[in-house]
């Protein structure tokens, strides 16, 4: 094809470098407009290679545009795309447009494995080759695994390894199935890449998912958590990288029938994993992981401050309200969750990880007052903290203000028969409690006893697994909303020990669960 060697590339395809030009009008409209729209550019001028239909133009499907617009607008990207759907020919021809376009910029390339890294070497070439010569920078040199400008660009590719980019100051880098990069590699490289970022560098993350525990999911959940601390969506997530997903059924050219043939061909868990992009793993999450995709969030009806509200009150409803404290100091999130009952329908929620305790009984009262005045005093309302530890510091708060301006009755877990323990108001929080919690939540969420509204809210019970004797979430995750609803779950039971009809929509889970013997987690089967 060419020699690998500076100064002897074969000058059929490529063009020389420090060459004066004349272009003419409409070249320059060109130019500027490949310029403008790296899109456009793959779209007009660049041509991939089909494995049957051979050189055709690069015809972007939606979802490619799409791709090219996160790497584009955005400094950090990540995107996580089913099988065979074009990631590599679409990173291929947005490096060699910012090369092109973008002077003075060096480029790794870091694929899992060097032959990885060779074919999206092989693309770039192959795409360059296919441009008009007055689109194509001169080159000045042309090698296997690195390509060099005449407008100081250059394209470098590497097997991705701890010391992978050591040495070189890098304008963008590209991180081809990142995710099949072997754990400590993958997280030692990333430490060693992280200050080349901090300092102004551009990245670029393509993958299918792998393991949910490993570099790359890491990065991948933080940037999918796009939720600041007072729970407002973000355009990016808290790492701030820009995130993309692209499922199978976004591929024009595969049907329910394809689908079918694929599974058959290689089994449904790794279908799920390749083409559905799912991370399938061994942990046993709470909910049924066939009910976990099936969990739908609700647009914001409005705000009052930093609480969203997704239902509007109505008059005569019953309406419970369960605070979990925090310490307010910019560690775990203090979170309320409101729901309608008997519905169990999420009204509204707020959390933040910063309000001291005394804020948080405030937010409580201020919620209650909003659903006692827009129920126009009809509506029966029941509020509760978790009073452990921290709660003790909210019930101190809750006798200062004065338990009678909250409207609503302050419901307190009745006292146990024997029991030589001082009664305190609110909820105390034992392993054996939180398992008959977490019992009932699940029984009421997979038999569609209970809506959930909030995006927040279903993304930490995605990652809320069993650990050891009981059920927490997953590291790296928050589960304060989730122990805010199981305490909406236990306030639920108490009311309905005296409320007919809140006891008749839920009788089914009382009767499994009314002596609250010993629970241990449920066995989770993971299909």
């Amino acid at each position: 094809m060419v020699s690998s060697t500076r100064g002897t590339v074969d000058t059929q395809l490529i063009k020389k470098p420090h060459r004066s030009e004349t272009f003419s009008k409409k070249q320059l409209k060109e130019l500027q407009h490949c310029y403008d729209d790296p899109a456009y550019f793959l779209q007009t001028y660049c041509l991939i290679q089909h494995p049957i239909l051979g050189r055709i133009k690069f015809n972007l499907y939606d979802y490619q545009r799409r791709l090219i617009d996160v790497y584009h607008n955005n400094r950090y990207s990540i995107a996580m795309l089913a099988r065979q759907t074009g990631k590599s020919t679409c990173a291929a021809g947005y490096l060699l447009w910012y090369a092109m376009f973008k002077a003075d910029s060096t480029i790794l390339i870091a694929a899992h494995k060097y032959s990885g890294a060779q074919e999206i070497m092989t693309r770039v070439r192959f795409a360059y080759e296919s441009l008009p010569n007055f689109i194509r920078a001169g080159v000045t040199a042309y090698n296997r695994n690195s390509i060099e400008f005449d407008n100081g660009s250059r394209i470098i590719s590497q097997a991705t390894t701890e010391t992978t980019g050591r040495g070189l100051s890098l304008t963008l880098i590209y991180l081809d199935e990142f995710a099949f990069v072997p754990p400590r590699i993958a997280s030692e490289f990333w430490t060693a890449l992280s200050p080349t970022l901090s300092t102004g560098g551009k990245c670029l993350i393509t993958s299918t998912p792998n393991q949910d525990d490993d570099q790359f999911a890491r990065i991948w959940r933080e940037a999918i958590n796009t939720v600041d601390s007072y729970g407002n969506e973000q355009p990016t997530g808290r790492n701030g990288f820009a995130s993309i997903l692209v499922k199978w059924p976004e591929h024009p050219d595969r049907d329910e029938d394809w689908a079918s043939l694929e599974k058959a061909k290689i089994g449904e868990d790794r279908f799920r994993r390749e083409h559905e992009c799912e991370f399938i793993t061994n942990d046993e999450t709470l909910i049924n992981n066939l009910k976990l995709p099936l969990l739908e969030s609700h647009s914001v009806l409005r705000k009052t401050g930093q609480i969203r509200w997704y239902s509007p009150i109505i008059k005569d409803k019953v309406y419970c309200l369960g605070l979990d404290p925090s310490l307010g100091t910019g560690g775990d999130n203090a979170a309320i969750q409101v729901y309608e009952l008997p519905g169990c329908k999420q009204v509204a929620e707020w959390m933040h990880n910063k309000t001291p305790v005394q804020g948080q009984i405030k937010i409580l009262r201020e919620m209650c007052n909003v659903i006692d005045e827009e129920s126009e005093q009809t509506a029966e309302i029941y509020w509760s903290v978790e009073n452990n530890t921290l709660g003790e510091a909210a019930l101190v708060v809750i006798r200062e203000m004065g338990e009678d301006n909250i409207p609503g009755t302050f419901l307190s877990e009745p006292k146990r028969a024997g029991s030589v323990r001082r009664h305190r108001q609110g909820f105390t929080t034992t392993n054996k409690s939180k398992l008959t919690a977490c019992a009932k939540f699940k029984s009421w969420v997979e038999n569609d006893k209970m809506i959930m509204c909030s995006p927040n809210l279903i993304r930490e019970i995605k990652t809320f697994v069993a650990r050891g004797a009981s059920y927490a979430a997953k590291d790296g995750n928050t589960d304060d909303l989730v122990m805010a609803t199981l305490l909406v779950v236990r306030m639920a039971i108490t009311i309905g020990q005296f409320d007919g009809t809140i006891f008749d929509t839920l009788q089914d889970t009382f009767e499994e669960w009314e002596d609250g013997g010993d629970i241990k987690p449920m066995p989770i089967a993971i299909i």
